[in-house]
């Protein structure tokens, strides 16, 4: 007798995201360890108030760049982000095609570097308690950071979104804290004491810099839009999450910085590996320090949490889709989150764990410039062309304004990006970080059109059809 039993549908992904927890997800991402280790940097090329300049202008670009967001993702709320957008925008089956893999291709390393640069981040903070910390086990603790967080991502997209507020949470006390002892020692002597900014080329290199550390730390505010399957409302939810955490953040993080700067010597201030905990020490004493250092730990465990849940849609994604690997198609049968995929980005955040922090920081920014953020800002132009308005369920302010400055803004953070040195067979090589990112995408066009061969997928579909009709 034959069994009656039908095939069942694969697990779905359920939506269980709220505002709230959307906000909170994006919030716990952009806020990690960066504020309290890039304020040195930022003051190292912008000394003084002219900092406040290199924040303003990477808060425009952020917020330019956002609109570009909030229209991709409510137009196109699944999970996978800029793969869907680029898929999306540049057609399915022909140049989205190619744009969707070599996005792919860079995230297999550019993600794990975004989630590690948090771990890492938690490791040298660490080293406050801990003066004496050694190399190897630095490099444990931030290898375990990304171990405790992939355990914790593996379960239910419910449980997840509760521990999401309860993370971002412990990063607005740090954050207040930190506020409410800037604002009670705010000298205004040391805040705005500084060398004037010389409108020459050093000037902008400086200026272009001090963009990219900025724009490091606000980085995060998109991250929902991985998760476009799992958020309830998605044609609301996304857009307005995105605005009300770039304001919040952007706010909190000008609030911080004047803190630091307003009870610290600049030469100090540029000069301290933790500069949260040194700010600290000065205005309420060592014990007080402690715990601002240990809810600082929290913060960017927070973002860590934050990206690989995130970010683990991504492969997941592509592979539902055709564009990778089947078996990372895999859900897991009772919890319904793609446990594969979210395994696999886990253990390459560990290895990458290993790696200095500045070139974490460096190659990440780079690699996400020409394939993430400038062709994103081509596909609102051709998501215009495409849709009437009626289609698009969010309509950009002062379009397409927003995408032009982004773009030029993008363009301008890419030339002044610097350099980075690897050691190899006992030589130095040192190239432009523009190199190494166009390098990346050079190796990926040719793996490619190998992947699409064996797929038998454009621009060799056609081809292979005729063959087999004649």
């Amino acid at each position: 007798m034959a069994s009656s039993t039908q095939p069942q549908p694969p697990p779905q992904l359920e939506r269980s995201f709220s505002l709230l927890q959307a906000t909170a997800f994006n919030m716990s991402n952009m806020v990690g360890i960066g504020i309290f280790i890039t304020v040195p940097l930022i003051l190292a090329q912008l000394p003084g108030p002219q900092a406040m300049l290199g924040w303003l202008a990477g808060a425009l670009l952020a917020f330019c760049d956002g609109m570009i967001w909030c229209e991709l993702g409510a137009k196109w709320p699944g999970s996978g982000g800029s793969y869907l957008f680029l898929r999306e925008a540049y057609g399915p089956e022909r140049w989205g095609r190619l744009l969707a893999f070599l996005f792919i291709w860079q995230f297999l390393l550019s993600g794990p570097l975004e989630i590690a640069s948090g771990s890492i981040g938690f490791a040298n903070y660490a080293g406050y308690f801990f003066p004496h910390l050694s190399l190897t086990h630095h490099d444990l603790i931030a290898m375990g950071v990304a171990l405790v967080s992939l355990l914790l991502c593996y379960r239910r997209i419910q449980s997840v979104g509760k521990i999401t507020v309860v993370l971002w949470v412990g990063m607005i006390i740090t954050l207040a804290l930190t506020i409410v002892a800037g604002v009670t020692h705010f000298h205004p002597q040391l805040a705005f004491h500084g060398q004037p900014w010389h409108w020459n080329g050093a000037g902008f290199a400086a200026l272009g810099a001090a963009m990219g550390l900025v724009i490091y730390d606000l980085m995060g505010y998109y991250v929902v839009c991985y998760m476009g399957e799992e958020v309830r409302q998605p044609e609301k939810t996304i857009p307005r999450s995105i605005v009300l955490s770039l304001l919040a953040v952007t706010g909190l993080y000008l609030a911080v910085h004047l803190a630091f700067v307003g009870a610290l010597p600049l030469a100090e201030a540029r000069a301290s590996n933790y500069v949260g905990s040194l700010f600290i020490l000065r205005v309420w004493g060592p014990k007080a320090a402690a715990i601002l250092t240990a809810l600082i730990l929290w913060t960017s465990f927070a973002s860590v949490f934050a990206l690989m849940l995130g970010y683990s849609r991504i492969p997941y994604a592509a592979a539902q889709d055709g564009y990778f690997f089947r078996v990372f198609r895999h859900v897991h049968p009772r919890g319904k989150f793609p446990d594969l995929s979210l395994v696999v980005l886990g253990l390459v955040t560990m290895l990458v764990s290993l790696l200095p922090l500045e070139t974490e920081i460096f190659i990440l920014l780079t690699s996400r410039i020409l394939i993430q953020f400038l062709a994103q800002g081509f596909g609102v132009f051709l998501l215009h062309k495409k849709y009437p308005a009626r289609a698009r369920p969010f309509r950009m302010w002062l379009y397409p304004l927003p995408v032009l400055l982004a773009m030029a803004g993008w363009i301008y953070v890419f030339t002044q990006s610097g350099s980075t040195s690897l050691r190899l067979a006992g030589h130095t090589l040192t190239l432009s970080n523009m190199v190494w990112s166009t390098l990346s995408l050079v190796i990926g066009v040719p793996l490619f059109f190998i992947w699409a061969w064996r797929q038998r997928a454009w621009p060799f579909a056609r081809r292979q059809q005729i063959q087999s009709a004649g």
